[in-house]
Formats: structure tokens, sequence, C-alpha cells
């Protein structure tokens, strides 16, 4: 895993929170992401995809993003890429519990585009120093 967090996939099922999230990654953050808009599509990417780190919804139909989480833990090409969630379910026992799952962090929406890239950057950093 190099030094700079690079490569991202995002999970988000909303297309207009998508379509702000992506280019305020691209744009703002200078990240290469590639953007699912289900946990399946997600499964089925990241393997061949390879992100440095999983940015994904709380909820979305059929499959939710702990759902998700659940099934990338069963995968040892994905089990340790980590992963942050971003919802609106945000409150201090539902972010324990998404952390409890496997997830480095959680950023609350609505999220300050201006700021995203920074949250996720110092939250990679911090899961990185153990």
């Amino acid at each position: 895993m190099s030094e700079t967090l690079t490569k991202l996939l995002y999970v988000e099922d909303d297309d207009s929170i998508a379509q702000v999230v992506v280019i305020t990654l691209e744009e703002l953050g200078g990240f290469t992401v590639k953007h699912c808009d289900s946990g399946a599509k997600a499964i089925d990417s990241v393997v061949a995809y390879a992100p440095q780190l999983i940015l994904m919804d709380v909820m979305m139909p059929r499959m939710s993003g702990p759902e998700t989480l659940e099934q990338f833990s069963q995968m040892p090409a994905a089990k340790d890429i980590p992963v942050i969630f971003m919802t609106a379910k945000a409150q201090t026992h539902e972010q324990e519990a998404y952390r409890a799952l496997g997830a480095i962090g959680v950023i609350v929406k609505p999220f300050d585009p201006m700021t995203l890239s920074d949250q996720i950057v110092a939250l990679w950093q911090a899961h990185r120093a153990g």
C-alpha cells in the first residue's frame, strides 16, 4: 500500500450525492474514484479495481453498507481494504456500531465538500498509524 492515498472506491445509490462526492474527490482531492451505485456492483468491482480505501453509504437498497462490508470481509483480496461509512444516521451509538463492524470511521451527511477530502485522508492516516 503506497504512502499517499490516491485510489478510492465509492459506493452510493443516490446519484445526486454521488455526483457531488465524485467531483469533490477528483477535482478538490486529486483522487482517482470509481463509483458503484450498489453494494453488489462494489463487490463485483473491488478486486479488479484494487482501491486503497472504500467510501460507502450505509443506507442502500437491497444490500446495505454494513452488509456490503460483511461481504468484503469474506473476500481475501478485499478484507484488508479500509472502509469509511458516509451516513446521516450518525448518532454516537450508530458510529460505534459501524466501527465495531470494521469501519475505520464515519463521515456525517450532510458533509462539507470543501473538507471531505481532508476528512478522508485524516481517517486513512489515523488507521495506518494504528
